[in-house]
């Protein structure tokens, strides 16, 4: 593979200069239902970072009450000794609770739930390239086949003209009824052709419209135009600069490390919770005296948590956690192995895609000189036009040929902006790598 290229821009497929294609991106950018669902997956992550931060703080609970009560006649205090058997008790105050966090549980409780935020926005980045790129290779299905469709009705064109003469031919008694026939079974064929490009032609329109979430009359018009030319290599350092250039590596690479962090929390469960709490309330059965200095009933206490026995739950979820560190691990060496492989595959089938499109020219350009050559020949009137028409039959297959090789390479180099990355680009990275936590509690 020739190397020197340049790594695919944010803006890829501006590269094939076509302003109806940047349309068509546009409108599957912001409203395509796969991209929405990204997004809500991201925002959910989101908020699980909030979540997981506002745990770490001071938890202030306001707190009001009032009840209305019975006395039992035959509790602790009989109502005889008290002297009444209902009361009113009101309660109002504020209570303050804070929980050291000496063993980072929160703390790395936090940074997975950043880390997870982190794979969601990564995996929203690979949904929106895994959209353009298949809006491309789309769209340029669809130019494909109407290009194809004009040599097909040019096909056909020359079979009717081959038909005639065999049926003036057949007339005069110069051959017999089976070339006829052979020139309808001919016909049958380009108009079947015909019937198979426009047929795909109207479900490539159908995808377009699925993919950026419109119907198909509500897609902008599009306008047949040759395909584009495609130019360039394969850029330096692949192997090293990919993990940092794919948003499906990077989304695996956060995974491992939420994995971590939750294990690092998970190990810190098994350390005691060290807690203050205090409350600033008042309390009275009268409520008129509610709010009196005599009322107040403050209170403020230090607790210890270690857990001692609790039939293996912190050891259980210790070891799920740590399997989820290992499934992590896996995911991200196959994504990795599966993204060089990706790479490798499309670079390879361009490259040999681009030599046979290099000889089928060749073919393409002699047949059109066959091609001229046989209309001169029936110009000066020394061959019948039988030979201009098999030329010509021969000229469009061949460029019909050419036309296929041209959008398999166009195929191929989409698939090849994809398996770069896309112009991914990573907003933070993280200074720990991957690897597997073998610790014990």
């Amino acid at each position: 593979m020739q190397g020197g290229g340049q790594w695919p821009s944010q803006q890829w497929w501006q590269r094939y200069q076509d302003p109806s294609l940047d349309e068509l991106i546009s409108l599957g950018l912001n409203s395509s239902p796969t991209l929405a669902t990204a997004h809500a997956r991201f925002d959910t992550a989101r908020q699980s970072v909030r979540v997981a931060g506002a745990a770490q703080g001071v938890q202030v609970t306001a707190v009001g009450d009032i009840d209305r009560q019975r006395l039992s006649d035959n509790g602790l205090f009989p109502p005889q000794l008290l002297g009444f058997t209902w009361y009113n008790q009101a309660d109002l105050g504020l209570q303050f609770s804070y929980t050291f966090d000496w063993w980072g549980k929160q703390r790395d409780l936090i940074e997975a739930a950043m880390d997870e935020a982190h794979a969601a926005q990564a995996e929203r980045s690979a949904a929106a390239l895994l959209l353009t790129s298949s809006i491309v290779d789309t769209y340029f299905g669809w130019q494909a086949d109407q290009a194809r469709l004009a040599l097909a009705r040019e096909r056909e064109a020359t079979v009717l003209r081959e038909g005639a003469i065999a049926a003036q031919r057949v007339r005069a008694d110069l051959d017999s009824e089976d070339s006829l026939r052979s020139a309808d079974a001919s016909l049958a064929a380009a108009r079947e052709q015909i019937a198979n490009l426009e047929g795909s032609a109207k479900l490539r329109m159908v995808t377009l419209a699925a993919l950026v979430g419109r119907s198909v009359a509500d897609l902008p018009t599009l306008r047949v135009k040759p395909l584009p030319d495609i130019a360039g290599a394969i850029p330096d350092g692949v192997s090293l600069d990919l993990i940092a250039r794919r948003a499906d590596i990077a989304a695996s690479r956060w995974r491992v490390e939420a994995a971590e962090k939750n294990l690092a929390s998970a190990r810190a469960e098994f350390y005691p919770d060290i807690s203050i709490n205090a409350l600033a309330g008042l309390s009275s059965i009268d409520v008129g005296k509610l709010l009196e200095y005599g009322s107040r009933v403050p209170q403020a206490m230090a607790a210890v948590h270690l857990p001692l026995f609790d039939s293996g739950r912190l050891k259980a979820h210790y070891g799920a956690v740590q399997a989820s560190i290992n499934s992590a691990v896996e995911s991200y060496r196959e994504t990795l192995v599966s993204a060089a492989r990706e790479v490798a595959t499309q670079a390879t089938s361009r490259a040999q895609l681009a030599a046979q499109r290099a000889q089928r020219a060749i073919a393409a350009d002699a047949a059109r000189q066959l091609e001229a050559s046989a209309a001169a020949r029936v110009r000066q009137g020394v061959v019948d036009p039988r030979s201009e028409l098999t030329a010509a039959e021969s000229s469009i297959e061949q460029r019909d040929a050419l036309l296929q090789l041209d959008a398999a390479v166009l195929s191929a180099d989409v698939g090849l902006q994809r398996a770069l990355g896309g112009g991914y680009g990573e907003p933070a990275v993280s200074a720990n790598s991957p690897k597997t936590s073998t610790t014990a509690p």
